[in-house]
């Protein structure tokens, strides 16, 4: 059965949090998920989507998140699978992949 393809969003900025100091910037999260996902789950379609929570673009959905990411001082980056968030301030591998695999996604 193959799956049908999930978005990956990470909402960040370019400043580091204020509470995630000695962690990296979200870009560099966003690029380090990028490979591990694509590591992980070879051949298998994901949609990754990095979004400026400070200049956001795009669907009003993710601008309309963005803002949320502010109003509510969450530890960014957060990162975002179909609706449900799955990682904030330091996101853990083990949590974005057992949420790809409830999307039908096979780790190889």
């Amino acid at each position: 059965m193959e799956s049908k393809p999930v978005e990956i969003v990470l909402y960040g900025a370019e400043q580091l949090c204020p509470s995630c100091v000695n962690l990296p910037s979200s870009k560099e999260t966003f690029e380090w998920l990028e490979a591990a996902v694509a590591r992980k789950f070879p051949g298998q379609a994901v949609k990754m989507t990095y979004v400026d929570i400070y200049q956001p673009a795009g669907e009003r959905e993710k601008i309309d998140f963005a803002q949320k990411v502010i109003d509510e001082e969450m530890f960014y980056p957060v990162v975002v699978i179909g609706g449900k968030i799955v990682g904030e301030g330091n996101p853990r591998l083990k949590t974005i992949f057992g949420e790809l695999e409830k999307h039908g996604y096979k780790a190889e």
